[in-house]
């Protein structure tokens, strides 16, 4: 392998540390746990759809010169755009405001496996780390370090998924053939928003700065499908889980299946992936503000880009010391992003089509077609979540099934119509 090839998969090993996360963790287990490998295809889905649109945010960098951020940006300071991008930015600053309460309490639940300090201790003590590592020039470095400890973590899943010796006719129809058991939809979308994390469009189209787009694809490219990899493995795992999914029962089987080593290697693991998620959650959102606004308006090393990253830090470790549970607040947030995705994902599917920006890098019509589906199937899967939530807040029974599958296609064939032309308008231009 080429240094600069080995380079790039080291330098977008961040993202996939940044959804490999204790939601990842948590969310990905329970779905085994509940559904046995009935959901692995959410996992297939959410994987190739971080890709597609991971390289759709880095493509847009390294053809146009300006970030996801700056593109939305650019929309807001011409007035066309303006209530998009208030919309956006605050989307993505709540989103991350709780994926960090899933971090901070996840963290803390792996620090709480190695040490016997009080979980109020913990959890300050984490977000001191958090708040040094931001402060340093470059928190990415610290983020791709502690992935090493969270890629050490997947491969003790890997193994115990391979010593579990799940069926492979059960494995192959899990992956392939789209199911959605009772009561599966919720965590079907929390799948999804742990992998295919809205923050991370902002920070790897950031990263993608300077970078050349054959070899960022290349490092993409194995970066997102290891991540996917170990998520689907912690899935099948999670189906060796008696009961209801919790960290304690999850590191049981990893404990029963390779030792007692494994018990603790969980631990640090599930540290180094709430304490890496809860830099690069609150660093994403600074990023994203700054984007939006302008550097100049936002300087990396002034006190509004630091303000930005200490709210969203402070609201992690807050909600962590009001001792809530971990598992349902790491849901919760899943679901949310899940609904801000295809906010995001449409806002990026329109820009990267634009034939004058991109140039050369304009996606092909394929590429472009795939783009759209995935944005597509994420609209469908936000509307079934708004529609099951709507009717448990007016107290009413949940639609069937069938009629919220009905419901969601049409909410989708009404966003792709226009959505269409606009893109095939923008390619011809």
């Amino acid at each position: 392998m080429k240094a600069s090839r080995l380079l790039s998969v080291l330098l977008w090993a961040v993202i996939a540390g940044a959804f490999i996360g204790p939601g990842t963790v948590a969310t990905a287990a329970s779905a085994g746990a509940r559904h046995g490998l009935g959901l692995l295809w959410a996992v297939l889905f959410s994987t190739v759809t971080c890709l597609l649109l991971q390289e759709a945010a880095a493509r847009l960098t390294t053809a146009t010169g300006r970030d996801l951020g700056e593109t939305l940006g650019d929309g807001a300071r011409t007035g066309r755009g303006l209530a998009l991008a208030i919309l956006v930015v605050g989307a993505v600053v709540i989103g991350c405001a709780a994926y960090e309460a899933g971090n901070i309490l996840g963290g803390v639940a792996g620090a709480e496996r190695i040490v016997g300090f009080p979980t109020a201790v913990l959890t300050l003590a984490l977000g001191v780390v958090a708040a040094v590592l931001l402060i340093l020039p470059d928190p990415a470095v610290i983020a791709r370090v502690l992935g090493g400890l969270v890629a050490v973590m997947g491969l003790a899943f890997i193994a115990t998924a391979a010593g579990l010796g799940p069926d492979p006719g059960a494995l192959v129809s899990g992956l392939l053939l789209p199911t959605l058991p009772d009561g599966a939809a919720p965590l079907v979308l929390a799948v999804i928003g742990t992998t295919v994390v809205p923050y991370n469009l902002f920070l790897g189209s950031s990263l993608a700065r300077g970078q050349a787009p054959a070899v960022t694809r290349f490092g993409l490219t194995i970066a997102v499908g290891l991540g996917g990899l170990v998520t689907a493995a912690i899935v099948v795992v999670g189906t060796a889980i008696t009961g209801e999914m919790s960290f304690p029962a999850l590191e049981a089987v990893l404990t029963q299946r390779l030792g007692v080593w494994a018990g603790a290697l969980f631990g640090v693991g599930l540290l180094a992936a709430g304490l890496s998620s809860a830099v690069t959650a609150p660093l994403a959102a600074a990023l994203t503000v700054q984007g939006v606004f302008g550097r100049d308006r936002i300087p990396p090393a002034g006190w509004r880009f630091r303000l930005i990253w200490l709210a969203v830090l402070v609201i992690g470790v807050s909600l962590g010391l009001a001792d809530v549970r971990p598992i349902p607040v790491i849901l919760l947030a899943q679901a949310l992003n899940g609904l801000m995705l295809p906010l995001v994902g449409w806002f990026l599917l329109v820009v990267v089509n634009g034939r004058k920006a991109m140039g050369s890098e304009l996606p092909g019509p394929w590429h472009a077609a795939a783009l759209g589906l995935a944005v597509g199937v994420t609209v469908m899967l936000g509307a079934s979540s708004l529609a099951r939530a709507g009717a448990s807040a007016l107290g009413a029974d949940a639609p069937s099934p069938a009629a919220i599958l009905v419901a969601s296609v049409a909410v989708a064939l009404a966003v792709a119509i226009p959505t269409t032309r606009e893109v095939l308008r923008r390619r011809r231009r």
